[in-house]
């Protein structure tokens, strides 16, 4: 057994990951409407749920789950959401309706990420949505990573009960946000950010 001096050891676990470490600060979200055909295929989906799947998880309770949304699927269920806005906007346009119904068409792929908090004595719910989140953005990044466009959206079906109710999400279910994912037709703009510095502070 080859031994390894204390200063060896220590190189090799303090190495920076610069692909990694670039691709958190460079990562941009791409918007949905930029996005077209392919988006991930099953392999690249699967790894886009795996890296969702595993993000910190206090207790071990995988409080969130996913809805999948592509071909037919995302077409079907923007027209469930144009119906329930029509409903609720009878004076809308047909062209807005026209506008509801192909949401999900504005990428190939669509995931809904439900968050799924249960009562627990030793893991408050908060912890479990913050669980929730961590979960979209592991899945942006693992799409980025692979030379995808995503974009995380709400956008007021998130908070429509009825919406909730298509989806048959559980009372205690929220849905985290919807997260588009496809080829990009153009690089995504950057943004200005708040300034780092007026967010930090030493204790």
């Amino acid at each position: 057994m080859t031994e390894t001096n204390s200063s060896e050891s220590s190189i090799t676990t303090n190495q920076t990951d610069s692909g990694t470490v670039n691709l958190l600060l460079s990562r941009r979200s791409s918007t949905a409407a930029d996005m077209v055909a392919p988006g991930p295929d099953a392999a690249q989906l699967q790894t886009i749920l795996a890296a969702g799947h595993r993000v910190p998880d206090h207790g071990k309770i995988g409080p969130w789950r996913f809805v999948i949304f592509e071909g037919e699927a995302r077409t079907k269920f923007g027209q469930m959401v144009a119906a329930i806005f029509a409903v609720k906007n009878p004076e809308a346009s047909e062209k807005l309706l026209e506008f509801e119904s192909q949401r999900f068409n504005r990428a190939p792929l669509v995931i809904a990420v439900i968050s799924s908090p249960v009562d627990h004595p030793k893991v408050p719910q908060w912890e479990q949505l913050l669980s929730a989140g961590a979960c979209c953005q592991n899945m942006l990044v693992a799409a980025t990573a692979m030379g995808f466009g995503a974009q995380w959206l709400t956008e007021w079906y998130a908070y429509d009960d009825d919406v909730n109710n298509a989806l048959n999400l559980n009372a205690n279910e929220k849905i985290a946000g919807f997260l588009y994912f496809g080829s990009r037709t153009k690089p995504a703009d950057e943004r200005v950010r708040p300034d780092l510095a007026e967010r930090v502070r030493h204790f």
